[in-house]
């Protein structure tokens, strides 16, 4: 049997302080995460709140933005704080699942290419089902060696590198359908 929890990753205040942060994908993303999460939640299943913190700037604790965005009204079933890319390394999130016969992970969140597609990665690796909802992450565009991927790149090539190999990728209307 499979027992299922939402991952929320690093959808936090802090983001709003950094020099990228941009509104243009934030309204959907809003949108898609409060779905996905409310429709967790009405079937019981847990939602699992990850924060990114570093020593310094508006990721560390000392700043006050290590806190939810205000639209998250959710109670999650458990806080985790990680100094990595993804929510496993040094967190105790591994033992946590387990500790719930969890071993299917929804992931959502903030940084589709980074923390959300690393933490999805690592998942796989360890044993998880990982279901990668698209549509409840949000990116900001990058730029390297004067090439910029804007949003929809960035997206597209995490689907592309996680489909079939580390995750399924769901809607989140294919996601709360599933459950």
């Amino acid at each position: 049997m499979s027992r299922t929890a939402l991952l929320n990753i690093d959808t936090q205040l802090s983001f709003f302080h950094r020099e990228y942060w941009q509104e243009d994908d934030f309204p959907a993303f809003r949108q898609a995460m409060t779905t996905l999460i409310n429709g967790c939640a009405a079937r019981q299943v847990p939602v699992v709140d990850i924060f990114h913190v570093a020593e310094s700037g508006p990721f560390s604790l000392a700043s006050g933005y290590v806190a939810p965005m205000p639209f998250l009204a959710h109670q999650p079933a458990a806080v985790f704080y990680k100094h990595v890319h993804n929510a496993f390394t040094d967190t105790g999130l591994d033992r946590w699942l387990r500790g719930q016969d969890i071993n299917h992970l929804i992931i959502c969140g903030i940084r589709t290419e980074q923390c959300c597609e690393t933490t999805a990665r690592v998942a796989s690796d360890l044993g998880y089902r990982v279901t990668f909802v698209s549509e409840a992450t949000l990116t900001f565009p990058m730029t390297h060696k004067g090439v910029t991927l804007d949003c929809d790149a960035l997206r597209h090539r995490t689907e592309t590198v996680l489909a079939g190999r580390f995750a399924t990728l769901k809607t989140v209307s294919e996601t709360l359908e599933s459950l």
